[in-house]
């Protein structure tokens, strides 16, 4: 599962859900659960100690837990030299960045046979949590509850920087501090992190094993997909973060995770730390309306017409099918997720349930005078904030889906800010050759994975939607003064932009920033479509959602704060916000529909039934297949097979991809890379009969890198935790084989 979530230009509520603490549901602060969860979890089969979990004094699970790029996928530390595990997914665009197509690692995978042979991982971080603190007395000691609006934000900003460079002086220098609001604002947190910039990959399997069932399995149950990868830190000599350098040494962790091999059963306690992105667990039964009368069904068309582009030229060319492939996932997975998600909020009746919480929650206001002063307005404003957003939700929806689909089109936008250098009056050289060296380097990845004649069909099918679906009324002149001219032919259109243009091609563009001018870009139509766009939504669009936010936004404040003293004897969770968090339950089967039952594991006997030649998502390498034939699972096997993928009840979501999913020994038994389809709209309604976790066996994964790949130098470098019956002697390891290697 791709859980990135893609930036939109909509306002989305991001609200909590009250819930009784229980093993299924909840996003946890892990230096929290000693208080919180931790009777509660002993009772579900853990055995460590909350300390083993989170420490800030010793070693602990939370040290071998790594946030990739900010959070926008998971890794876990299973090595004392700094490797890491991860999906296959979130180390795609390294993969396709060290592809090509006389070397293609996405169909053939890569395996580092030695630390020599490991491949630059370009442009990714790891980040290792130091420490987290709860600063909402400082931030909020001085600020009343009733204050709103900016002099409610700027109070809130003056406050967190100035506890953000307290916290600064009493680390280290180079730790990052970070300060984010939790429960709508009602609480604040600071996190400290050491952030790694060398990386680099280890080992992939071929897609048609790490990507097996593609977009046909996606969140869908049961699964074979055997989604991980791995990769490696490295640290500078004085073992602090540092550049890439042939010199520097792999990371020595504070924690890394044993691997166990004993395998999982049902009911079997089940343990996930990682870094979700956002969940929306009380968005308000108006934001529900929202997104499912506006939103949610915009965002499904459009991406599927541009999929549909993408599709074709991928299946024209291998060259273009390496360039597009990563943005072909990003762009299709919410697209299946919005799909869901409309169909899981209506069939769950999520509207109704959230319109009846609002009915307790105004009953409860009126009953008392002092409440009324405080949240009688709270739902009155939600409606108001609401009525006023969906006047320019059209706009904002395709303005992020439609008009920046165009590539060159973002690639010029994001050449504004050397715009505005140029555009000084006494323009300063450095900062000049400052932006144009930062260019450079972005532009270098860019056009590694550009095609023209591709992007110039997605641009053309994105603006006519555009024109088509957004009232006329909000425009720009830029906009409709080029489709009157060419009445309405967007294929015209756009062969006139990007036929006067330098972003078309990296020899153009690496021109203009050997000389930049402000003159070639004044001259330069996608440069000025795109400037001008962004300048009509900031001076038109945006003021018209000023009122809007600051009710909703304000409204979101209250109705959560009131909600927890209204429930004062109910244990609230925080929303996903991208920061570290513990869910727990266990590995479960579930009921799906009617009559339908599912296991709570898949085994290779299903990646051969699903075999099809004749469709790229389900071929078989034949190496898997000889290793079927022969049941040469070695001790990774069971009963006579091998399984794949698991499942448990745990809550996650964008951001967890790559988690470790952990026994209650605190020992790897999964990694976590997808949720189920029946529980699509779990994001802001958590359904525990339906809701789960998808997991690949670790046991699978092992298999992969050693009868598979023959990289025996990674076995060799884990700590695998055996079986008793193993220890004995009863099990014999598997013998080495002969590497499958890609091309180099």
């Amino acid at each position: 599962m791709y859980m990135k979530r893609i930036l939109i230009l909509g306002l989305s509520a991001l609200l909590l859900i009250p819930t009784i603490s229980v093993a299924d549901e909840g996003m946890w602060l892990p230096m929290l659960i000693k208080r919180l969860n931790y009777a509660d979890m002993q009772k579900h089969g853990l055995q460590l100690t909350a300390e083993e979990i989170y420490s800030v004094n010793n070693s602990s699970l939370k040290d071998a837990i790594v946030a990739l790029n900010g959070g926008s996928c998971t890794a876990e530390t299973i090595s004392e030299k700094g490797l890491l595990l991860t999906n296959h997914h979130c180390a795609f665009g390294v993969i396709q960045d060290n592809s090509a197509p006389e070397h293609d690692y996405l169909m053939d995978g890569f395996w580092a046979m030695a630390m020599k042979e490991e491949l630059h991982a370009r442009n990714m971080t790891a980040s290792y949590l130091i420490e987290m603190r709860d600063v909402t007395s400082e931030v909020l000691s001085d600020i009343s509850i009733t204050l709103k609006g900016t002099e409610r934000q700027e109070a809130i900003q003056a406050a967190t920087k100035a506890i953000q460079e307290k916290i600064a002086e009493e680390v280290a220098e180079h730790y990052d501090v970070k300060i984010k609001e939790f429960f709508e604002g009602n609480e604040y947190y600071a996190f400290v992190y050491e952030t790694y910039r060398d990386i680099r990959l280890v080992g992939a399997p071929p897609s048609s094993i790490g990507k097996y069932g593609g977009d046909t399995d996606n969140w869908m149950w049961p699964r074979h997909t055997g989604d991980f990868s791995l990769l490696r830190v490295y640290m500078g000599e004085d073992g602090k973060p540092a550049d890439y350098s042939e010199s520097n040494q792999p990371y020595k962790p504070k924690h890394f995770l044993p691997v166990s091999i004993s395998g999982v059963e049902k009911d079997d306690y089940a343990m996930i730390l990682g870094y979700p992105g956002s969940t929306d667990r009380y968005l308000s039964s108006y934001g529900v309306k929202q997104e499912l009368d506006y939103r949610q069904p915009s965002v499904v068309k459009i991406r599927g017409e541009r999929l549909a582009i993408l599709k074709e030229d991928m299946n024209s060319s291998s060259a273009i099918r390496i360039q597009y492939a990563s943005k072909y996932a990003q762009v299709s997975n919410y697209w299946k997720y919005f799909i869901g998600q409309q169909r899981g909020l209506k069939r769950l009746k999520v509207y109704d349930k959230k319109k009846s919480l609002e009915d307790d929650f105004t009953a409860w206001v009126n009953k008392d005078a002092k409440r009324k002063d405080i949240y009688g307005d709270v739902l009155n404003d939600w409606q108001t904030g609401y009525d006023l957003n969906a006047e320019s939700i059209l706009f904002r929806t395709y303005f992020g889906e439609c008009i920046f689909a165009s590539e060159a089109s973002l690639m010029a936008y994001r050449t504004s800010q050397l715009y505005g250098i140029l555009s000084a009056e006494d323009p300063n050289q450095e900062a000049i050759n400052r932006a144009a060296e930062s260019m450079r380097e972005r532009a270098d990845k860019f056009y590694q994975d550009f095609n023209l004649p591709t992007d110039k069909r997605v641009a053309a099918k994105m603006f006519e939607m555009f024109y088509n679906d957004v009232p006329k009324s909000q425009h720009p002149k830029v906009f409709t003064d080029m489709v009157a001219k060419l009445k309405g032919d967007f294929n015209k259109l756009v062969d006139k932009m990007y036929s006067k243009s330098i972003f078309t091609s990296k020899e153009k563009y690496t021109a203009f920033l050997d000389n930049p001018s402000k003159k070639v870009l004044d001259k330069d139509a996608i440069f000025q479509f795109a400037y001008q766009f962004v300048n009509h939504y900031r001076m038109v669009i945006s003021p018209m959602t000023v009122e809007a936010m600051e009710k909703i936004e304000n409204s979101n404040r209250l109705f959560v704060h009131g909600l927890r003293e209204m429930n004062a004897d109910k244990t609230y969770y925080p929303n996903a916000n991208s920061t570290m968090r513990v869910t727990y339950g266990n590995v479960l089967d579930y009921y799906p529909a009617d009559a339908m039952h599912y296991d709570f594991y898949t085994t290779i006997e299903g990646i051969m039934e699903k075999e099809d030649p004749n469709n790229d998502e389900f071929i078989v390498p034949a190496k898997l297949k000889e290793l079927y034939e022969k049941k040469d699972y070695g001790r990774y096997g069971q009963d006579g097979t091998l399984r794949i993928c698991f499942l448990t009840n745990t809550d996650i979501t964008g951001g967890n991809s790559g988690s470790p999913v952990i026994n209650g020994k605190g020992e790897l038994i999964g990694c976590a890379f997808d949720g189920n389809w029946e529980a699509m709209s779990g994001d802001i309604a958590f359904e525990p009969e339906l809701q789960r976790t998808i997991a690949v066996d670790v046991r699978y994964i092992l298999f992969i890198i050693d009868k598979y790949a023959g990289a025996q130098n990674i076995i060799d470098e884990l700590k695998l935790v055996r079986t008793a019956k193993e220890q004995t002697g009863a099990a014999m390891p598997s013998p080495s084989i002969q590497p499958v290697k890609a091309s180099k």
